[in-house]
């Protein structure tokens, strides 16, 4: 599933992430992952994973679109709680 930049800025909103830290845990450009943010372009596929890798190594799980429009939430460990660092 490919993420969207509506995702990607939730997500980071929600660890409260700045781009500098996604961009770090990523290894991506900031300059790239802000130009995707504001809707500029599109990264390469592999960017766009690197990307989601980092997001859900902190918690964040993606929901894709399902008559309800695609989504982000935190994920949710086996015990019920969620896994919000």
């Amino acid at each position: 599933m490919e993420i969207t930049r509506d995702q990607c800025r939730g997500a980071r909103a929600l660890l409260e992430w700045t781009q500098d830290r996604l961009s770090e845990a990523a290894g991506v450009a900031k300059k790239t992952l802000a130009d995707f943010e504001a809707g500029k372009r599109t990264p390469y596929d592999r960017t766009l994973a690197d990307i989601r890798r980092a997001l859900e190594a902190a918690g964040i799980e993606f929901i894709p679109e399902n008559g309800g429009g695609a989504g982000i939430r935190f994920r949710m460990r086996a015990d019920g709680t969620r896994d919000d660092h």
